[in-house]
């Protein structure tokens, strides 16, 4: 049976394991009452299936089960490093104000190792918001077999699931043009590596889904306006850290690039962008303008003031635990929603008018690129 469709019910646990329902809610919540071996074969059949039992009690307030009043935060990495990472740690605040006002728990669970599926699978929550999954991973593939209700932030959802995102094409959009209307003509793109390198061709092959491929698409048709057309050797990749944006901005340089305007992913690309430029001796922003995606605050506080798109990531968060708790309120719910939050572009010193020909350091000239590609392509 094909239970992949729709939510498992105690009904196609029931028939698949030859029982009645009563003999299933017996073997999670009475198993005392049944044979052993009956019991086993229940909730192994369950396991199968995805059937996730729904907790005895209800609650006046929805009412209907579940009772838990915990809904579980999943989040791609490491809970170390969410903790770290200024954008995750912005949206987890999010969701845990709305979920302190409602009075419910909040139950984070990281993907590392196999640790989130295992988790699902014998965690007591009531829904669950995703941070960065993707609905082909493995634990939002079992989510939605046990049909919890589920908000992905970040990502596009199937009109089962509510989905909270920014619209990061305007917003890097508005970035490149920006950088155009100041004269520069040589870009490159300092993007956020990919988890895998079965998925780096997300980010050369223009508008597909994710938070990158967005972000590139945008710069693309920003650059495509004023002429420029971004070519893959100018678009390289690093860990979303500043030790990532130092080294990927080497990494350019090293190569022969040598562009006058960065475009980054992310803040904190944009601020290892800076310490590398100002090691090989370039004057920001006379030799070289960076522009940055997100507007954390130590993007007003860099040297200089980072100019870069603004995204209401604590916003996010907060919509998304809102979406969630309605749909659990509201079993059934055919429409979930989903919200696309505006982005704009917040200007500060990190950018300015491109450098003339002739008044660019040396270092800062252009230098043949391997394998005969023009500049700016």
């Amino acid at each position: 049976m094909d239970t992949r469709a729709r939510h498992v019910r105690i009904a196609d646990v029931a028939r698949e394991a030859g029982v009645s329902p009563t003999a299933v809610s017996f073997a999670f919540n009475k198993p005392e009452q049944l044979n052993p071996q009956t019991a086993a074969r229940i909730r192994q059949t369950a396991e199968a299936l995805g059937y996730r039992p729904r907790p005895v009690a209800t609650t006046p307030a929805i009412g209907r089960p579940p009772a838990s009043m915990t809904i579980g935060l999943l989040v791609p990495q490491a809970l170390t490093f969410t903790f770290a990472d200024p954008v995750y740690a912005a949206l987890c605040e999010g969701v845990a104000a709305a979920v302190d006002t409602a009075g419910y728990g909040l139950l984070m669970l990281s993907s590392q190792r196999g640790a989130l599926a295992r988790a699902i699978r014998h965690a007591n929550m009531d829904g669950a918001v995703a941070l960065g999954l993707d609905e082909d991973r493995s634990e939002i593939r079992l989510l939605r077999r046990a049909g919890l209700p589920l908000v992905l932030i970040d990502e596009e959802a199937l009109p089962e699931h509510g989905s909270v995102i920014s619209n990061d094409e305007v917003g890097a959009r508005a970035a490149a043009r920006h950088l155009l209307s100041l004269g520069h003509r040589r870009f490159a793109v300092v993007g956020i590596e990919p988890p895998s390198e079965s998925e780096g061709s997300e980010y050369f092959q223009g508008p597909t889904e994710g938070v990158a491929a967005r972000r590139l698409a945008g710069y693309r048709q920003g650059l495509a306006l004023g002429g420029v057309k971004l070519g893959d050797s100018r678009v390289v990749v690093g860990p979303g850290s500043v030790d990532g944006g130092m080294a990927a901005f080497h990494r350019l340089w090293d190569d022969g690039l040598r562009p006058t305007a960065i475009l980054a992913m992310s803040d904190v690309l944009a601020s290892g962008v800076l310490r590398a430029a100002r090691e090989l001796g370039l004057r920001i922003p006379r030799d070289l303008s960076v522009v940055g995606f997100d507007d954390l605050e130590l993007a007003s506080r860099s040297n200089p003031p980072l100019t870069t798109v603004r995204q209401p990531i604590r916003q996010k968060g907060t919509e998304s635990a809102r979406i969630l708790l309605h749909m659990i309120a509201s079993p059934g719910l055919d429409r979930p929603e989903h919200r696309t939050l505006d982005t704009h572009l917040v200007v500060r010193s990190s950018s300015g008018p491109a450098p003339a020909r002739g008044t660019e350091r040396p270092g800062n000239r252009v230098r043949p690129v391997a394998g005969g590609a023009a500049p700016g392509r």
